[in-house]
C-alpha cells in the first residue's frame, strides 16, 4: 500500500492480525485498545506495526513524499472485504441511532460520508509530542504496538549475510505473528533448515535468489526469485536460499506464530555421535567434520 503525504488509510479494524514493515518513506500510525487507551507513533523505513484483530487503527503518510508498506495478515484467506471501516459503520446506521449515540446535530449529518473512504486526502497532523499531550497520561497505553527493526542488533550474522528476528520475545504484543529479516551477500546461502512450528511465507524486497524445497515423499521444486516475488514453505518442509545475483538479496520471512523456531540441517548432523553420522551418510568422519558445526543460518559462498 502507498500512501501521499498527509493521505489517511482511514480508521478501520480487521478480522484477522495485522503486521506491516515500511518500506520507504515516513507514517503515523494509531491503535485503540479495548480499554480505550490509544498508542500514537511515527515509523519510518525497515520500521514494522502490529495491530491485533478488531483494535481500530489508522496510518497516515507525512513527510514530502509520503510512505510505502507491506501488510501482512495471519489468515490465508483474508481479503480487504473482512475489513471494517468508521465511514461505512456511519453510513449503514440510521441517522436516529447516531444521533442518539453520539449527541451529534442533526442538522450536521449531512456531513458525514454517505460511503466508504478508504484511502482519501488530508492535511499534515501536529507533531507527535503535540498528539500525545492530547492524550495524556491516563490515555496513553505503555504496550509498545511498534518496533524499530533497524535500530535493532542482528540475531545473526557471518561474513554471508545477517538476519533480525522479531517476535514475541522481543516484540511482546506480536503474539500472532514472527517474522526475521534476511540479508545475503552474493553466492551466500540460508543453510539448509526447516521450521518444527509453521509454515513459512516469504517477500522478496530486493535481488535475485533460489530456492530449494523438499517435501514429504521425496519431491521437491527448486524456483527463481526476484524483487516483489512471494514464496511460501510448508510447515517442516527443508529447504535453502540462495543470492544469485550480483547485489544482495533481501527477502522476509513470516511465519503465524508467537515465537520463531527453525531447525538446521548442519547442527543435527553435528550433534549426531560419529557412527550414528557415518551410518546415515555413508561418508568418513573426518568428511562429515568438515561440515559447519553449529548453527550458521547463513553460509558464505
Amino acid at each position: 500500500m502507498r500512501l501521499t503525504s498527509g493521505s489517511f488509510r482511514e480508521l478501520h479494524w480487521h478480522t484477522a492480525n495485522e503486521w506491516a514493515i515500511m518500506l520507504t518513506g515516513k507514517a503515523r500510525v494509531s491503535v485503540m485498545q479495548p480499554d480505550g487507551k490509544m498508542f500514537l507513533d511515527d515509523l519510518g523505513a525497515g520500521d514494522l506495526w502490529y495491530f491485533p484483530a478488531g483494535y481500530p487503527h489508522s496510518i497516515q503518510g507525512l513527510g514530502q513524499d509520503g510512505c510505502e508498506f507491506l501488510l501482512v495478515f495471519d489468515e490465508g484467506n483474508f481479503s480487504e472485504d473482512d475489513t471494517f471501516l468508521l465511514s461505512e459503520f456511519l453510513a449503514h446506521t440510521s441517522p436516529e441511532i447516531v444521533q442518539k449515540n453520539t449527541s451529534w446535530p442533526r442538522a450536521q449529518f449531512d456531513k458525514l460520508p454517505p460511503t466508504q473512504l478508504y484511502i482519501f486526502e488530508a492535511s499534515l497532523p501536529d507533531s507527535l509530542e503535540a498528539e500525545k499531550r492530547f492524550l495524556g497520561e491516563n490515555l496513553e497505553t505503555e504496550n509498545k504496538y511498534t518496533f524499530k527493526m533497524t535500530a535493532m542488533q542482528p540475531t545473526k550474522k557471518t561474513a554471508g549475510g545477517e538476519a533480525r528476528i522479531v517476535d514475541s520475545t522481543n516484540f511482546p504484543v506480536s503474539k500472532g505473528i514472527a517474522a526475521a529479516i534476511v540479508t545475503l551477500k552474493p553466492g551466500a546461502i540460508r543453510e539448509m533448515h526447516w521450521h518444527p512450528n509453521v509454515s513459512e511465507w516469504q517477500y522478496w524486497i530486493r535481488g535475485k535468489g533460489r530456492m530449494t524445497v523438499v517435501t514429504t515423499g521425496g519431491t521437491a521444486r527448486t524456483m527463481d526469485f526476484n524483487a516483489n516475488d512471494v514464496g511460501y514453505v510448508p510447515s517442516m518442509a527443508g529447504h535453502s536460499i540462495e543470492n544469485t545475483g550480483t547485489e544482495d538479496l533481501v527477502f522476509l520471512e513470516m511465519f503465524k506464530t508467537s515465537r520463531y523456531q527453525d531447525v538446521s540441517l548442519n547442527q543435527w548432523i553435528a550433534r549426531m555421535p560419529d557412527k550414528m553420522a557415518e551410518a546415515h551418510l555413508k561418508l568418513d568422519r573426518s568428511i562429515i567434520r568438515q561440515a559447519p558445526q553449529d548453527k550458521n543460518v547463513i553460509l558464505p559462498r
